[in-house]
């Protein structure tokens, strides 16, 4: 809840309401679990929680990576990283063919984790943003599972040169 509860988490974070309580968090963890068509991973580092990741399979055939960090950390490479993780899991647990994901247009570094994780743009969408109260322009992405393989396979390839 410390984390999420600045507003320059929120305002790039579509379902994070501002202000973001402890209530709140304790909201969104028995949702989670009653829900069961979400997987949320806590992202952590030698200081302790630096934000989330999670995979939002509550729409048939469009699955969705989402991931927010503390302001603290952004910039030093952890959704990058926490992103490819959950990338990995969807692909082994899941047979959809594709993982989609957004980026709202103001928030160049998200869409930077985006396109290093092989996410291809596919368009702009309007999205409504629940901090913000109203809707914004989103870059949409998707990565299929052929480009992912394949973005690994290479990746393995280099590091046993």
């Amino acid at each position: 809840a410390r984390l999420a509860n600045d507003r320059r988490v929120a305002e790039n974070t579509r379902r994070l309401p501002h202000p973001y309580s402890q209530d709140d968090a304790a909201e969104f963890i028995r949702a989670t679990a009653e829900l069961g068509s979400e997987t949320v991973f806590l992202i952590e580092h030698d200081s302790g929680p630096v934000g989330m990741v999670g995979i939002d399979c509550s729409k048939p055939d469009s699955a969705e990576l989402g991931y927010w960090l503390g302001v603290d950390h952004w910039g030093q490479g952890f959704a990058t990283e926490a992103a490819r993780g959950a990338i990995d899991f969807f692909f082994e647990e899941f047979e959809d063919e594709h993982l989609h994901a957004g980026a709202r247009v103001t928030n160049p570094a998200s869409r930077k984790v985006l396109e290093k994780c092989g996410f291809q743009w596919s368009g702009v969408q309007l999205h409504r943003f629940l901090a913000l109260g109203s809707s914004t322009p989103v870059d949409c992405f998707r990565l299929s599972r052929g480009v992912w393989a394949s973005l690994k396979s290479w990746s393995s390839a280099r590091r046993v040169r």
